[in-house]
């Protein structure tokens, strides 16, 4: 059992311009940087970024657990950190096995990243910038305007997004039946529509399994699946769709590759909207992984620092 100093630091981050999603605008990112120094002094940082409205703890409950752990922790703590904690056990896991993955060699794959747009119709020109920058692969957001506006709106972004590329429609949980019903008919006919995420409320799962069989556009769960204890429940309850795993509130490290390589899952690893600290960390998973799809870590310029 190792022993580690340990410290942390708290960060707020102020986005660009607020992130609009049917949960609300979001404003300012929340976080914690922790750094383990073993007995050697060797150091390794990670990363706490909770989003309580996926499901995670809230960050004065991560503060709390860092006030908690004091100068020092054990592997043994680290392991001992309980599920109702997810954001805190990636953070600590992933400083964990960092120690272990700097001294490690492997033939890992690159990693090809998709990019978050603006919500409404800043999507139609900020896509033609991305695409300038070699991305292939975006994300929207729908179920922030009334329907009939952003159906409007995506008629245009498709005539904007190149033919090789690919567009994925992200709904977090916000649209009615109805609504799910249309966006599926409407995009059925394009190919580059590669999913449509979450378009139904997180414990919609059986309506949302019979939605995947219907209609011929790719349905993925995001928040459903956004915790370990989501995700078992999900695959247990019969999704063998695409899942969107945020490794920064999906717990343990190790424990959430095994489930994945265990069920052999279709995933895609997205970012909870965090530094470079935690992104590395969960890139570092992807590429183990050796996952196929574009990695939703395509987020950088919605802040205005450089951590």
């Amino acid at each position: 059992m190792n022993t580690y100093q340990f410290n942390y630091s708290i960060y707020q981050r102020p986005f660009r311009q607020p992130l609009k999603t049917s949960h609300g605008a979001w404003k300012i990112r929340e976080g914690i940087i922790i750094k383990l120094t073993d007995s050697a002094g060797r150091s390794q940082q990670g990363e706490i970024a909770p989003i309580p409205w996926f499901g995670s703890e809230a960050i004065d409950r991560a503060i709390s657990c860092c006030q908690q752990v004091g100068e020092q922790i054990t592997t043994a703590q680290i392991y001992q950190i309980p599920d109702d904690l997810p954001a805190c056990q990636f953070g600590f896991g992933s400083a964990l096995i960092a120690f272990d993955a700097d001294s490690a060699t492997s033939d890992r794959s690159p990693i090809d990243i998709s990019a978050l747009l603006p919500s409404g119709a800043a999507a139609i020109e900020r896509i033609q910038a991305l695409s300038a920058q070699g991305y292939s692969t975006f994300k929207w957001k729908i179920g922030v305007l009334p329907i009939a506006q952003e159906m409007a709106i995506w008629t245009q972004l498709m005539m904007a997004l190149p033919h090789s590329a690919q567009l994925r429609l992200d709904a977090n949980g916000g649209l009615t039946e109805p609504a799910a019903e249309q966006w599926l008919e409407l995009c059925s006919g394009e190919i580059r529509i590669e999913f449509i995420e979450q378009p139904l409320a997180p414990d919609a799962i059986d309506r949302t399994i019979e939605l995947a069989q219907k209609y011929h556009t790719p349905i993925a769960l995001d928040e459903s699946v956004a915790t370990f204890d989501r995700l078992q429940l999900v695959y247990d309850r019969g999704w063998r769709g695409i899942y969107i795993i945020k490794p920064g509130i999906a717990g343990f490290p190790w424990r959430l590759v095994a489930f994945i390589t265990r069920h052999q899952l279709d995933v895609v690893f997205s970012s909870v909207m965090e530094t470079n600290i935690g992104a590395t960390a969960a890139l570092r998973l992807a590429s183990s992984l050796q996952l196929s799809r574009s990695m939703g870590f395509g987020v950088g310029d919605w802040f205005g620092d450089d951590l």
